[in-house]
């Protein structure tokens, strides 16, 4: 089953009509799902700003076990929070003994996980499974900004457990903070999904393709003049899945995929540069 979620939490950063566009595009593409903010589902709302309950509800429970504490640091030590691509360096434990949860100067605090002394494993099966000491792994992340935006990595954490992820295929780029992720569903009692963590297609410069970096998307490919089964054929012959340039839907690729090839290609293949082709980024979990 196919699970698309739209992970919107971020407002400031939206775009108008980037939903419509997502699901555009990957319809484009041949690819369709089971369940989604479009046709519904038994495991909905589909968008994270339809959730934020059971964010806050995760929260509370959290602070409750005393799992919790403000912190009062810098917005410069809190800016990798928004960004889900790429570790923060570990939290020094400046705020670790505060218990002033109010305002302060009309600023509240941001809401840190009391990292566990305990050991961690992530459950990878493409790449070697991230492991280790959770203070030293991860540290003391925030899980609520001090603007009242919860976090990436909690947000993310609930509704692999709420919607019944069993299997999540996305990026290298996150596997370095995939283990923040396991954590907190093994701390609020959930089963992590097992993780296939893929290549990333790269610009001409070696740069991860993402929005923010102004990376052409989809719909210029398709104005362009390219049509699925091209840009499919290419992004699939980049991986090793076929030999040269082929002309392949979605479906084809889909009938003729298995899991020993898809190993195989992820394993030696850390990043893809197709000729002229680029793409835009997405994080859809697959269930």
């Amino acid at each position: 089953m196919f699970l698309l979620r739209i992970d919107d939490l971020d407002r400031p950063r939206l775009q108008p009509g980037a939903e419509d566009a997502i699901l555009r595009d990957l319809r484009w593409l041949g690819l369709d799902w089971d369940e989604g903010p479009d046709i519904g589902g038994p495991h909905g709302p589909y968008r994270q700003s339809g959730r934020r309950w059971r964010y806050h509800q995760a929260l509370s429970r959290l602070r409750r076990r005393g799992l919790l504490f403000p912190c009062r640091c810098s917005r410069r030590l809190l800016a990798a929070v928004s960004a889900p691509h790429a570790p923060a360096p570990l939290y020094p434990g400046t705020c670790r003994n505060r218990q002033d949860w109010g305002p302060e100067q009309g600023k509240l605090p941001s809401w840190r996980w009391r990292a566990p002394s305990r050991h961690c494993h992530v459950p990878e099966m493409l790449r070697p499974a991230p492991e280790g000491w959770l203070p030293t792994m991860v540290g003391d992340v925030v899980l609520r900004r001090a603007d009242g935006f919860v976090a990436y990595h909690l947000a993310t954490a609930v509704d692999e457990m709420a919607m019944g992820i069993t299997q999540v295929f996305r990026g290298a780029d996150l596997l370095p903070t995939t283990a923040v992720q396991v954590a907190l569903m093994e701390e609020l009692g959930g089963m992590p999904p097992r993780y296939w963590h893929g290549p990333l297609l790269l610009d001409r410069h070696g740069q991860r393709l993402a929005k923010r970096a102004g990376s052409m998307g989809v719909e210029s490919l398709r104005q362009a003049g390219r049509d699925a089964p091209a840009v499919v054929g290419a992004l699939a012959a980049s991986v090793g899945l076929l030999r040269g340039r082929q002309r392949l839907s979605a479906a084809e690729l889909l009938s003729e995929l298995d899991l020993p090839r898809l190993e195989a290609a992820c394993q030696t293949t850390s990043t893809l540069q197709p000729e002229g082709l680029s793409v835009g980024e997405s994080n859809h979990p697959l269930g």
